[in-house]
């Protein structure tokens, strides 16, 4: 006899994701925890580009400094 779900995933874990989607109340913590993911990722995109332009930065000053010397 085969069990009525996926080797996997415990039953208790299915239950409990059955819960949580007959549920409405926790609904604005995940649009809220989407807001917040997005923001971060646009976070790391924009300091990766700064840092970029940055490194650059200091190494002109590094070799500006160094050939003054």
């Amino acid at each position: 006899m085969r069990p009525k779900y996926p080797a996997t995933i415990p039953p208790f874990l299915l239950r409990t994701m059955a819960r949580a989607l007959r549920e409405s109340r926790g609904a604005t913590a995940v649009e809220y925890g989407l807001i917040l993911a997005f923001v971060v990722i646009a976070m790391i995109v924009g300091l990766t580009g700064l840092a970029g332009s940055t490194t650059r930065m200091w190494t002109y000053v590094e070799t500006r400094v160094a050939g003054a010397r």
